[in-house]
């Protein structure tokens, strides 16, 4: 008895807890105010860390430790627009960055586009 009173109660909590702002949930936070930027173009056509071809305009992304194949949400802190990548290659090289965006992902998320560095919000997509 004592067992199904634990599950009832966890299971409103849980209820409870999905009710509270509307939003729906998009992933794990995975770095919150990290720092971001975006590969020059003189890398189109190399060999990703995967063994990928590296293409300025797909929706992909470095990172030194995440597993390729990784589904990442990235959103701006300045302006709350987002972007989803997929983690192909190693870096950033800068240890104050925590990912290399393609320049075709920066640019959906940056309100300018003379600014070389984001400070953004980075979720891991299941």
């Amino acid at each position: 008895m004592k067992a199904i009173r634990i599950f009832a109660a966890s299971l409103i909590v849980l209820l409870l807890c999905q009710c509270g702002s509307g939003k729906k949930a998009s992933g794990n936070v995975y770095k919150r105010n990290a720092e971001v930027s975006y590969y020059a173009d003189k890398f189109n056509g190399n060999k990703t860390a995967n063994g990928e071809k590296f293409s300025n305009s797909k929706l992909t992304a470095a990172h030194r430790t995440l597993a390729f194949g990784t589904r990442l949400k990235v959103t701006n802190l300045a302006n709350d627009k987002s972007v989803v990548v997929t983690v192909n290659d190693r870096g950033p090289q800068k240890q104050t960055r925590e990912l290399d965006l393609t320049k075709r992902a920066f640019m959906e998320i940056t309100d300018n586009k003379n600014h070389g560095t984001l400070r953004v919000t980075i979720e891991i997509i299941k």
